[in-house]
């Protein structure tokens, strides 16, 4: 018997790898998929954060200028005024807070750390002269302002934000550089003192607002610092602690809080603010009434062009306008904090991660007050509502992060890709990547 011969297997053919989710020829795929990578890729670019933070705060500017023309014509008009005085006031200071942009995004972070100390002890100075009777002016109760003369008056307190931001920056830096921070005394001394010092010169005025501001940039700068969560839940505890016995001891202050989520003006009409900005946003739908044509503003919602600007958006620009400025505040956040984050200078990281806790946490708190979810403080909306003692200072901020933003490795060597040569670019040269470029071959090179 003979043994049948084995048939030799037919040999299967390799599967060929599956191209479905390759795109061709390195080109972005089509669809959702493909608009998601292409908006990734926008996102990552090194010079996002440098658009952002230009484009957003001129955009939050131009509109926070329109609308104080809106909001504050029946206020002028009914205190004997032009229509246009406060929007002339506000242009002229929206244009002296461009230069001061122009001039902080242009300088370097040496001298930025050289003008921490100086803003600090005049930001100190001022602020000891407005206590002094006579020099000091009072306004809705809080004295915290000097006149200049005219219709001129300065808020020294919101220059005491930016000198603490820039002298803490300054100080952590230094302390860091020589190893100090991990011990818990260097990380609190001078730092501390300091900052209860300008708070206790801006509560002498009665301006709790500004002050709850400056706090929220101490524990910023302390986050930033590496705190411990021990030291940070006990100095957030005494903040606590001092602000609930400050509030407890005001009735004007406990009148606020009580009017969180009301619906009715109450007795005395102690909630009539609160209620009203309500009423304006309701009354405003999903488009608004139009620009102009608020009613709250003519007599029936104090404070229509500062405090409760965004009441007044609400109404005339309705919940497309207010969600615009939402959307262009968090993409200032969002690039304040990229910059921090993507650092490696030490001064940058806390300066940025300082003005971009300043900034959030008052438009957070004025939003807040406006919706009726926190109480009322006072404090102005950052970069759009009336007031150039607040604008100034905030512009020269924003030409911080500008600066910074500017200055990383990968920024510095886009800007100068984009530099041109002889008045105009580099002929047949294609721009790959943000880092490098590269040569177009010609047709039919492989």
């Amino acid at each position: 018997m003979t043994a049948r011969s084995a048939k030799p297997a037919t040999p299967r053919p390799a599967r060929r790898p599956s191209t479905a989710r390759r795109p061709r020829g390195g080109r972005t795929p089509g669809g959702p998929r493909g608009l998601h990578i292409r908006l990734r890729r926008a996102w990552d670019r090194p010079l996002t954060a440098y658009y952002l933070i230009l484009g957003g705060s001129l955009l939050i500017t131009v509109l926070g200028l329109v609308m104080v023309y809106s909001a504050s014509q029946i206020k002028a008009l009914q205190s004997g005024l032009a229509p246009t005085f406060f929007f002339r006031k506000q242009l002229l200071a929206a244009v002296l807070g461009g230069g001061l942009l122009l001039a902080a995004s242009r300088m370097t972070v040496r001298l930025h750390r050289g003008l921490a100390y100086p803003l600090l002890a005049v930001s100190v100075f001022l602020m000891c002269l407005v206590q002094i009777p006579g020099i000091g002016v009072a306004v809705n109760g809080n004295q915290n302002w000097i006149s200049l003369g005219g219709p001129f008056q300065m808020q020294p307190s919101e220059f005491a934000k930016l000198a603490l931001v820039l002298w803490g920056a300054d100080l952590l830096t230094r302390k860091q550089d020589k190893r100090l921070l991990v011990q818990w005394k260097h990380l609190l001394v001078p730092l501390i003192p300091v900052a209860f010092l300008l708070l206790g010169l801006i509560m002498l005025g009665g301006d709790m607002g500004t002050a709850i501001i400056l706090t929220a940039i101490l524990f910023g700068l302390l986050w930033l610092a590496g705190a411990p969560t021990r030291l940070f839940v006990g100095v957030l505890g005494a903040a606590t602690l001092i602000g609930a016995l400050l509030i407890k001891t005001s009735a004007n202050r406990m009148s606020r809080l009580a009017c969180i989520g009301a619906t009715d003006p109450g007795p005395g009409d102690q909630c009539w603010q609160a209620v009203h900005g309500i009423y304006a946003l309701a009354s405003g739908g999903f488009f608004g009434s139009g620009l102009g044509a608020s009613m709250e503003k003519w007599g029936e919602l104090p404070e229509p062009h500062t405090d409760f600007i965004f009441a007044i958006t609400g109404e005339e620009l309705g919940l497309a306008g207010t969600l615009s400025v939402l959307a262009l505040f968090a993409a200032l956040g969002y690039a304040g904090i990229r910059v921090a984050g993507r650092t490696e200078d030490p001064f940058v990281r806390y300066a940025a991660g300082g003005v971009t806790t300043w900034i959030t946490a008052q438009a957070v708190i004025n939003i807040g007050a406006v919706l009726g979810l926190l109480p009322i403080a006072g404090v102005p909306l950052p970069l759009f509502s009336y007031g150039g003692s607040a604008l100034l200072p905030t512009m020269f901020a924003i030409g911080l992060l500008i600066a910074f933003a500017r200055d990383e490795p990968a920024a510095r060597a886009a800007l100068a890709m984009r530099q041109p040569v002889f008045g105009r670019r580099q002929a047949g040269v294609r721009w790959k990547t943000m880092r490098r470029r590269v040569k177009k071959r010609p047709s039919g090179e492989r």
